[in-house]
């Protein structure tokens, strides 16, 4: 049974492949294509496909588009249809572009696979797609699962059960109570696009979240059900959420200061966040109850939150895969696809984030000369790295299959020393031409990380940096450009039987220095992450990189 799963519907295109119940390759859309999230969320393009991602899918597992037995395409049109509301649209005839969309995802498939699948293009609930991308891939017999995002087909947040094969839907919360869309508007009010919750989450550990404490316990309600969302304050039918500035005061311009309300209002959505997702997990407790949790939808991309969730929570066992935005439901859909399959085996592999494409030292060598730059193999890569990295230099390491989900767990990073105080001036300004305030992620080894962090219950999903972990006393000084404003870290764990040479890399790094850690962030400046040795020199030469380590081939700035 061959299964090709696809996320088009808003955005985070993706695609991903599932032979015989094995998870062999996924990739998102804009690797290839170099527009960050594939395409704008609009009714006009969810029969927009995935096409190179859902290509190389074919061709990593060697399989034509004729012996693909069933497409699975991460959103239910019907669903829409029997549950939308008139109210959700300022204008009607949104909803009938929309639908108008849907309808011709049938033939965009067809015309690009060059074959109809008819029967065999399966529509699997948005939200049952992400629950899908959690469960299948933690290993978990039976587990509580919960999904949040800004909107499904109708739904916000859904509370489920895993069990065996099976995922059910328990309850659901439908739109306008979007935590998800809360976050969006939040972001364009402080001046960002609506994609950037991240740098939302970075700016709240500067605030005082009890400045607007009480505004935002009015926005975001909790109650039995979890909470509700007061969508008139915030403004949801509207690109432009003047609403907020009644409440909070003006808005930032894009390339305006930071005040100290915009600060305030960050630092309160977060605190306001984790109130409403841990009233939702008392929920999930009452309906569903057990010590395992799986989470998936956009909102599970907030570290912090997860670490309430981790320490505060019922929750002992929590997984959430390295994907759990929406590129996630192209794995969750085809996996839901195969479960339902009658007789079907539990679902091999997705856990791993080393999903996607990966090079030879032939191709390397190929865009390396085509550059006119001049390789050198090196004998041990990843000491050289290390020394250089020890050396104060910025480093790319690009080896093996690139990484799925939106963060580089090291075989699509750029590499510093943690150690030194302006590493993270450096890497904001010069190299990723970003906010001072932003962050740097701690990639650590496995057997040291609890003497270096407080990670609370240990997780699988450590290993996608999903957590904002404190640093244990006396151990923040000496790695300041990893430590955020709060005194957390977003820590990735490495083990060496998942990656070994990335490992062995910060292994050296440790023997030379007497840190077990490596400042990570991904590898590229404004654009998606690097795919292929092309992209990476290009992001070399343009981001002023000090070298970069393909395999084992070596550029410098000197070359």
């Amino acid at each position: 049974m061959n299964i090709l799963g696809i996320n088009a519907v808003f955005h985070e295109s993706a695609a991903a492949i599932i032979v015989d119940g094995k998870v062999l390759a996924a990739c998102e859309e804009e690797r290839f294509s170099r527009i960050k999230h594939a395409k704008e969320a609009r009714v006009d393009n969810p029969q927009q496909l995935p096409a190179n991602a859902m290509r190389f899918c074919l061709d990593y597992a060697g399989i034509s588009p004729e012996e693909i037995d069933v497409v699975a395409y991460s959103f239910e049109p019907r669903l829409r249809r029997s549950k939308f509301r008139p109210e959700w649209w300022p204008d009607r005839r949104l909803e009938d572009v929309f639908l108008k969309s849907l309808d011709e995802i049938d033939g965009a498939v067809t015309q690009l696979m060059g074959a109809s699948f008819g029967g065999a293009l399966k529509f699997v609930p948005h939200h049952l797609a992400h629950a899908a991308s959690a469960y299948y891939p933690s290993g978990f017999d039976n587990a509580a699962i919960l999904v949040i995002d800004g909107i499904g087909e109708a739904d916000c947040s859904m509370l489920a059960r895993g069990e065996g094969n099976h995922v059910s839907v328990v309850e659901s919360l439908a739109y306008p109570h979007s935590i998800g869309f809360l976050w969006e508007q939040i972001s364009v009010y402080l001046g960002f696009s609506s994609y950037d919750a991240a740098k939302v989450m970075g700016l709240a550990a500067y605030g005082d979240p009890a400045v607007f404490g009480k505004t935002f316990d009015n926005i975001l309600q909790l109650n039995d059900h979890g909470y509700s969302v007061d969508a008139k304050a915030v403004g949801f039918q509207s690109v432009d959420p003047r609403g907020l500035e009644a409440l909070f005061g003006p808005r930032r311009p894009p390339d305006g200061d930071f005040l100290p309300h915009h600060i305030n209002v960050a630092a309160a959505l977060q605190a306001a966040t984790d109130a409403a997702v841990l009233s939702l997990l008392r929920r999930l407790e009452h309906v569903v109850g057990g010590e395992r949790l799986c989470l998936a939808g956009g909102v599970a991309l907030n570290c912090v939150t997860n670490s309430v969730i981790a320490r505060e929570s019922g929750y002992r066992d929590i997984f959430i895969p390295s994907a759990p935005h929406d590129a996630g439901t192209a794995i969750g859909a085809a996996l839901f696809a195969h479960c339902a399959q009658r007789g079907a085996s539990r679902p091999i592999g997705g856990a791993s984030p080393y999903l996607g494409p990966e090079y030879n030292e032939r191709e390397i060598l190929a865009a390396v000369r085509a550059a006119g730059l001049t390789p050198r193999k090196c004998s041990d890569a990843p000491r050289e790295a290390a020394d250089l990295v020890a050396d104060g230099n910025i480093v790319g390491w690009f080896q093996g299959r690139m990484e799925f989900g939106p963060r580089a767990l090291g075989n699509r990073s750029l590499l510093a020393d943690p150690r030194r105080p302006d590493t993270r001036a450096i890497l904001n300004r010069r190299v990723k031409h970003r906010e001072d305030f932003r962050p740097f992620a701690p990639s650590v080894l496995a057997e040291h990380a609890e003497e270096w962090f407080d990670l609370g219950p240990l997780s699988p999903s450590h290993e996608f940096m999903l957590f904002a972990c404190r640093t244990r006393p006396g151990r923040a000084e000496l790695i300041p450009a990893v430590i955020h404003e709060d005194g957390t870290a977003r820590v990735q764990i490495v083990r060496r039987s998942a990656n070994p040479r990335y490992h062995s890399l910060i292994s050296h790094f440790h023997k030379r220095t007497g840190a077990p850690l490596v400042l990570n962030t991904s590898f590229n400046d404004c654009e998606p992450i690097v795919c292929t040795p092309a992209q990476a020199i290009a992001t070399f030469r343009e981001a002023g990189l000090d070298a970069v380590f393909m395999g084992d081939i070596l550029i410098t700035a000197q070359t």
